[in-house]
């Protein structure tokens, strides 16, 4: 899988974002878009996404020799952003089988190996509202890294993670990330520390 971007920009109004990204993000890569909060990383994502259009340019989905359509590509992303929520009135069990009913599970993982991995048997069938936000964002990533995907989008990952939680974060790239394109933004270096490219978006402004 791969996604090029062609002298792609995004802008609000008339103020730029970013422009003039030429780039080639390929599977079996892990990457790191960085930038101060509110530089755009999370702008970038989303037209990675296909979620947002960009408002100049061209970006290009590639598998193998096989062109995907960009109304597609929400089929091969699992995202996990401070700015998707879960929803609150279901239960632990109930969001997962939600989610894997839009998603392949990774491995034929079941429900109750997920929250096994989350270590929340006693929460399975709590409401998602009455979780701390530090459960909420495991919650986040665990089916993020279990949909089986070839495009792995990570904004923030950390976020109200305790170091306990890091650590199991990072256990999840370990496990879960390998052959895949993953892309993480961030301003924290533990959360991407194991990318072995950067793009800043300083660069494109």
């Amino acid at each position: 899988m791969e996604i090029t971007l062609e002298n792609v920009g995004r802008r609000f109004n008339r103020e730029w974002i970013f422009k003039h990204i030429n780039y080639t993000f390929s599977s079996g890569k892990s990457y790191a878009i960085l930038g101060i909060n509110g530089s755009g990383k999370s702008t970038l994502l989303q037209i990675l996404s296909g979620s947002l259009s960009p408002s100049q340019g061209k970006i290009t989905f590639q598998n193998g020799s096989k062109h995907i359509e960009i109304d597609n590509v929400f089929q091969k992303v699992s995202i996990a952003a401070p700015y998707l929520e879960l929803i609150e009135d279901f239960t632990l069990s109930e969001a997962i089988d939600f989610h894997f009913r839009f998603k392949t599970s990774l491995n034929n993982i079941t429900a109750k190996e997920v929250i096994a991995l989350l270590g929340m048997e006693k929460s399975k069938n709590k409401q998602i509202k009455y979780f701390s936000s530090g459960m909420k964002q495991r919650v986040k990533l665990a089916l993020a890294f279990l949909s089986d995907t070839e495009l792995l989008f990570l904004d923030e990952p950390c976020s109200n993670l305790d170091s306990q939680g890091i650590d199991w974060y990072l256990e999840l790239v370990r496990s879960y990330a390998k052959d895949r394109l993953t892309i993480v933004c961030s301003n924290q270096e533990v959360e991407y520390s194991f990318c072995e490219n950067q793009l800043r978006i300083i660069d494109y402004k």
